[in-house]
């Protein structure tokens, strides 16, 4: 059963679409299922919104009036109060190259259109799962890298860490399993979930993401590659 959300508690989806039949199908649906939504016409727009009020989730139209959802994507990365703001690109390319470029971007996750409303919607909670964080956790921790789950923070050596939801999620997983393997159909499946359908090759792209986060130019290399097996939170200096 499709999970809905209180009146007390609705999450905020900012809904960035310039095609006004899709957005008003888009509110309709996303109010049904008990969020609130928002609604920004063009890129410009868009930025305002969330500088104004920042949402809980940004669904991003790809191809937008003067300034594109990439585009977008990028400032908000850039800003240090949205670095870490779940964004969900959505667009008619559908090259695998465009794929990877949204989430080189800093996309947390990219669907092609047409889509089916059931898949977007099960890509939306996932993520805002994932950006939610997990209650009264504690702490977990390898060699100089720590994670407050309680404050959803994450610090190597002392210093602050910005990690994105989904490398928020990949390091929580990883922690949890310090040094052992794990192959990209399973991360997809204990980041991702087992209901979502995700590209392997998105799991790359969010491990190179998450390298460059936790990883300092003079600093080891926490996350090991295993040549056809997958990834492990296993540093290679011993």
């Amino acid at each position: 059963m499709a999970e809905a959300y209180s009146t007390l508690a609705k999450p905020t989806i900012l809904v960035v679409e310039d095609e006004a039949p899709l957005m008003t199908l888009l509110r309709y649906n996303l109010e049904k299922q008990g969020f609130k939504v928002e609604e920004a016409a063009d890129g410009q727009e868009a930025l305002l919104r969330v500088s104004e009020a920042r949402p809980d989730l940004v669904l991003l139209d790809w191809m937008l009036p003067a300034l594109s959802g990439i585009e977008v994507c990028r400032q908000l990365r850039r800003r240090p109060n949205t670095r870490d703001l779940p964004i969900i690109m959505v667009t008619a390319r559908t090259e695998d190259q465009d794929a990877v470029r949204a989430l080189d971007t800093g996309a947390d996750d990219y669907i092609a259109k047409p889509f089916v409303m059931d898949a977007l919607l099960a890509r939306i909670r996932a993520l805002l799962r994932r950006s939610g964080g997990v209650a009264a956790k504690g702490t977990l921790a390898y060699r100089d890298l720590s994670m407050d789950q309680d404050a959803h923070r994450v610090s190597r050596g002392g210093k602050p860490l910005h990690l994105g939801p989904t490398e928020y999620r990949l390091l929580e997983f990883f922690l949890q399993h310090p040094g052992r393997v794990f192959s990209r159909e399973q991360l997809l499946d204990a980041v991702w979930g087992r209901d979502i359908h995700v590209e392997p090759r998105t799991v790359d792209v969010h491990i190179r993401r998450l390298r460059k986060a936790i990883n300092g130019d003079d600093e080891v290399d926490l996350i090991r590659t295993v040549r056809s097996a997958g990834y492990a939170l296993d540093a290679e200096d011993h």
